[in-house]
């Protein structure tokens, strides 16, 4: 990124937090009486609370970017049609969600189409794996971003818990802008991102007053995995995996062990390892600082791996580092507490 480039960021950052925040207290009256979330017996809240600040947090993000990036000129600075579409369109799926529950099925054909739509709408020069066939990597790509839109809702389910996801992702993905290892527009779609998460933070503080919702959670899984497809497609591939790996590794983990014990891995449930630190007596602050600490520490190696690809000792090592520190953290969240 350039310097004015870089300004663009900061300006994203700045009005996108604004217009997020102001929006999400704007319609929090309106989501008491027509969005409420009870809580049950799968639920981390205890009081019936409004949801789908996610409405806030996306038309904040969606329209800084656009109107940030539809004023550059830089070759390369552009927001996809495809993408800011199928955001739009997987808000819309996920609000319908909050209302009116959908069936599973259905659900997973429109998140897949909106997937689709942006996989299949990119350039078809730009490869992970060159000499893999460009049908089976861009249909394995389809599979990972579905999972990927899916597995952001699913570790939504705790006060701060995305924002201490998606803040170091998206506050990597800057840097990385501005170190010229990710594109600009790219980078500022993310600065907007970064900005309408700390908007929308304060109300989500614990005990949070407002929740994203599925029309916030999805959209939200949607643009990080655009993110992410664009540092891969871009030789960044470590950093693409390092960035997103708490949630890769405790929504995998727990979803495979689900399905060995032949539960419905379908349904709502308390297993994350997230889920599991509350039960074993660690308190919401606690468990959603160490996730934030972590994924700090995530951000640090995936920009690191971005200065050690002519070693490749060296981004393995980084990786293994990386894996060792998630690990442990689901380690210390899966024990009961003295």
């Amino acid at each position: 990124m350039t310097i004015s480039e870089l300004w663009l960021a900061l300006l994203a950052i700045v009005a996108a937090a604004m217009l997020s925040a102001g929006v999400t207290w704007a319609i929090r009256p309106l989501l008491l009486k027509h969005a409420l979330a009870k809580p049950n017996a799968r639920s981390s809240h205890r009081i019936p609370t409004p949801q789908g600040a996610g409405i806030a947090v996306i038309a904040a993000t969606l329209a800084v970017a656009v109107s940030i990036v539809a004023g550059t000129d830089t070759p390369g600075s552009n927001f996809p049609i495809a993408v800011f579409g199928a955001t739009l369109f997987i808000a819309v799926v996920g609000f319908a969600d909050d209302l009116k529950s959908i069936p599973v099925l259905t659900r997973l054909v429109l998140q897949a189409i909106a997937v689709g739509v942006i996989l299949f709408a990119s350039p078809s020069d730009l490869r992970i794996a060159p000499a893999v066939p460009f049908w089976i990597e861009r249909g394995l790509l389809l599979l990972a971003g579905l999972w990927f839109v899916n597995l952001v809702n699913f570790m939504d389910g705790l006060d701060w818990m995305t924002v201490a996801e998606v803040v170091p992702i998206t506050g990597a993905m800057v840097v990385l802008g501005s170190l010229g290892g990710f594109p600009a527009s790219s980078a500022i779609v993310a600065a907007a991102l970064f900005g309408a998460m700390i908007g929308f933070a304060p109300f989500n503080r614990p005990v949070a007053t407002i929740f994203l919702g599925d029309v916030g959670s999805l959209p939200i899984g949607l643009l990080l995995g655009w993110c992410l497809l664009q540092l891969a497609w871009h030789q960044h591939f470590a950093a693409a995996l390092l960035l997103p790996l708490y949630y890769l590794s405790d929504a995998t983990v727990t979803l495979l062990r689900r399905m060995v014990r032949g539960e419905p891995f379908w349904a709502a449930h308390r297993s994350h390892f997230y889920q599991r630190a509350t039960d074993n007596g660690f308190t919401v602050s606690q468990v959603v600082s160490e996730v934030f600490v972590l994924n700090l520490a995530l951000a640090a190696l995936a920009i690191a791996s971005t200065k050690l690809q002519s070693s490749a000792i060296g981004v393995v090592l980084i990786i293994i580092a990386g894996g060792a520190a998630v690990a442990f953290s689901m380690y210390r969240f899966s024990q009961r507490r003295s």
